[in-house]
């Protein structure tokens, strides 16, 4: 037995592959709470981020279209800003909270069609995903090139009229 099926078989791996059983929403309620250690939260630098909770019986494209007509920054992530459950929202959070503005966000991991449905929405296949100003920008990678040569900020300004 290697080091990597060692590894799996201690930990719990959620995902494709992964070792944590169960189908559909079952397993991805059950994710979160099967975490060993949440990831150590961003700089709390920015504002507070405003929470959604949930769309309810409203159509997915929909409901996904109103909260990014809605927000001048939206974050599709895996968990919240305060607890991101991964390294690349983890990411997007840190970058975006360095602004000072406030980050509207959609744990993805809390409803199944609205993660699907975002990838539909921007025709982008990987989480998270942000948006400025109604604009999809792209993922963390795209997130981390814009931030570092200015235009992440030219983009948040606009955003704000500023």
């Amino acid at each position: 037995m290697g080091i990597r099926d060692r590894i799996k078989k201690r930990l719990p791996i959620v995902g494709a592959g992964g070792n944590i059983s169960g189908t559909g929403k079952e397993a991805e309620a059950s994710a979160p709470a099967q975490a060993a250690a949440p990831s150590p939260a961003p700089s709390q630098s920015a504002a507070p981020a405003a929470a959604n909770d949930g769309r309810g019986e409203q159509d997915v494209q929909g409901f996904i279209g109103e909260l990014v007509k809605t927000n001048k920054i939206v974050l599709f992530m895996k968990g919240n800003p305060s607890s991101p459950m991964c390294g690349f929202s983890a990411n997007a959070v840190g970058i975006l909270q360095q602004y000072g503005k406030p980050i509207a966000h959609f744990d993805i991991l809390s409803d199944p069609e609205v993660r699907q449905g975002v990838k539909e929405f921007s025709q982008w296949p990987t989480l998270p995903q942000i948006y400025v100003g109604g604009e999809f920008l792209g993922g963390s990678d795209i997130l981390i090139q814009m931030h570092g040569n200015g235009e992440l900020k030219d983009a948040i300004e606009a955003a704000h009229g500023e």
